[in-house]
């Protein structure tokens, strides 16, 4: 199972958000690269980088930080945060993202977000299908559509769709463990070859070998490595034996 810490960006920095909630900002680092740096520096080699000043404006605005980042590290990164529009696309990967995350998007322009899947490939396109009460949210995690999780990773899945993250919402950034249930549900329910992200929740090192047993392909781990209850030198070990 691949482990990908996340950095979250509000005006340049790094940042940790409690359910999507902008008002419980807190900020980690004022420098997301030497973040970037110590992940590398313990064998990390992914990183899930999200634009949330992009979520919330519609269209990509950090694009500068992924470009730092992409260019002074070996890390591959996968990028999301408000993109929108083929010209946020281009944006994206020109500054040195490996794949995209679409959540909104595929929610309200489906026919866009097919049409990346089409020109970028699906090793390069990741849906992000993050739900509250197993309805999918858009928006920066702001509205809640009436859409159920489950049939729409499968309508995805079923279009070429083989990345997947879901982050339960109710589970964001409070450390009290990841929704397991949803993810075996989401697994038992979908063909096998489907790469199911896991992000949300993490709270302890024991739950990682937990979703590497239900079938996860990578899990995001962000406030948990902040907050210093996963270190990176246990991060490091599991890399190493697991790798």
């Amino acid at each position: 199972m691949r482990i990908i810490p996340a950095i979250d960006i509000i005006d340049g920095k790094c940042v940790r958000l409690s359910k999507g909630d902008y008002n419980t900002k807190k900020v980690y680092n004022q420098n997301p690269l030497e973040v970037a740096k110590e992940f590398e520096a313990h064998g990390i080699q992914y990183l899930h980088l999200v634009d949330l000043d992009g979520a919330k404006s519609k269209h990509i605005v950090n694009h500068r930080v992924l470009e730092t980042i992409a260019s002074k590290t070996s890390l591959q990164i996968d990028f999301g945060g408000g993109l929108k529009s083929d010209e946020d696309l281009h944006i994206a990967f020109e500054s040195g993202a490996e794949q995209i995350t679409g959540g909104s998007i595929a929610v309200k322009d489906r026919e866009t977000f097919l049409g990346w899947l089409s020109t970028y490939g699906k090793d390069k396109i990741i849906l992000g299908a993050d739900a509250n009460n197993e309805r999918v949210a858009v928006s920066g995690w702001q509205e809640e559509s009436d859409l159920e999780l489950t049939p729409f990773v499968q309508h995805y899945q079923s279009e070429g769709i083989q990345y997947v993250i879901c982050t339960d919402i109710s589970k964001d950034g409070m450390l009290q463990g990841p929704a397991f249930d949803l993810y075996q549900k989401i697994l038992n329910q979908t063909k096998k070859g489907l790469n199911l992200i896991a992000s949300g929740g993490i709270s302890t090192f024991d739950e990682l070998p937990k979703l590497a047993e239900i079938g996860c392909e990578g899990t995001i781990i962000g406030k948990a490595i902040y907050e210093g209850k996963i270190s990176l030198k246990q991060l490091e070990h599991y890399i190493l034996e697991n790798g």
